[in-house]
């Protein structure tokens, strides 16, 4: 404990907490775009072909939201008690969706009839949908900039709701979509398999758009954003990752061309990284942008470390279990496997 008090206790959470929230939208990203996929796939067959490919997984991957937002209240409870009133409509919806959409994906197994079935289905793609779009809302709400004054929450109830937050949840709600068509081509085969690669061909190039265009809107922002990204000899250090973007998008178009199962998957996701790896770049050392700092925020040294020994031993099992659940259940998933 007393060589844990020696190190930069705010700068290990930040990235604890930065790691967790990435191994959510990459895990729980593409079960959620199985959902919103709903909307084109309406066999009932398929969509149970598609259920089953994360129904071992589904409920496991929300564990890194847990991880994420127990320790920003833990660690950070400034931040905390700063984001929470500014995004409470957006968390509260989300996690209203992901409770809606948990509720459907038991329940449509047990329909005794067809309407019924369907309206589960239904349930299903709109806590998906929804739950994704609120995330895109809150990220874009706090991008944006959250408005403090004497540590505390000074804006108004709607102040998150504007163009670009919307763009954002827009952007996310496609981009998952991409990594669930990206997951079923994975993991399915036949026709269904076909279909998802037709779909990925069109979410990626929307994918690709709608990153273009945040990421241009997002240092208008802030001018420390665009300084950071576009001013000398910044640029220097920001320019990999557009360039690894190109990169990683030729890498899917090649997949998709040749017929690999799990090379548009893995350009997808570090689609992903690279953006959440963008948004650190610009808000960094803002916990709260723009003006409440990781260690403003941070809880005292000795919470800290007491906290972090916990985590020590906690997340390596959680990896553990993760990793192995994805081992036993690899593989293609075929009409009459059942996993529920």
């Amino acid at each position: 404990m007393t060589y844990l008090m020696t190190l930069d206790l705010p700068m290990i959470w930040a990235g604890l907490i930065a790691v967790a929230v990435l191994a959510y939208v990459a895990l729980d990203g593409f079960d959620l775009g199985v959902g919103i996929l709903f909307a084109v796939e309406r066999d009932d067959t398929d969509r149970d072909v598609m259920v089953n490919t994360v129904a071992p997984v589904w409920d496991g991957n929300e564990t890194w939201l847990i991880l994420g937002g127990g320790g920003l209240f833990a660690v950070f409870p400034l931040a905390y008690a700063t984001i929470m009133p500014a995004l409470y409509p957006t968390m509260i919806g989300m996690l209203l969706a992901l409770v809606f959409r948990g509720v459907a994906f038991e329940f449509r197994f047990r329909a005794q009839t067809r309407p019924g079935r369907r309206l589960w289905d239904i349930a299903f793609l709109a806590g998906s949908a929804f739950a994704a779009f609120c995330q895109g809302l809150t990220l874009g709400g706090l991008l944006q900039g959250i408005k403090v004054e004497n540590r505390a929450y000074a804006g108004g109830w709607l102040d998150w709701l504007t163009g670009f937050s919307i763009l954002c949840g827009i952007a996310l709600v496609v981009g998952y979509a991409l990594l669930g068509a990206t997951w079923l081509v994975w993991r399915t085969d036949g026709e269904l398999q076909r279909r998802a690669r037709r779909h990925a061909r069109a979410l990626g190039a929307a994918t690709l758009g709608l990153i273009v265009v945040v990421s241009l809107w997002s240092p208008m922002l802030n001018p420390v954003f665009a300084q950071r990204w576009f001013a000398w000899p910044g640029i220097l250090l920001t320019s990999p990752v557009p360039v690894l973007m190109l990169l990683l998008a030729w890498s899917f178009w090649r997949g998709l061309s040749r017929g690999s199962d799990v090379q548009p998957f893995l350009s997808a996701l570090g689609w992903f990284v690279l953006c959440f790896a963008g948004l650190g770049i610009s808000i960094w050392p803002m916990m709260v942008p723009p003006s409440v700092t990781i260690w403003d925020a941070a809880a005292p040294p000795e919470s800290q470390a007491f906290l972090l020994v916990g985590a020590l031993v906690l997340v390596p099992l959680v990896l553990a279990y993760t990793g192995y659940a994805y081992w036993i259940f690899r593989g293609k998933v075929r009409p009459g496997a059942h996993y529920h």
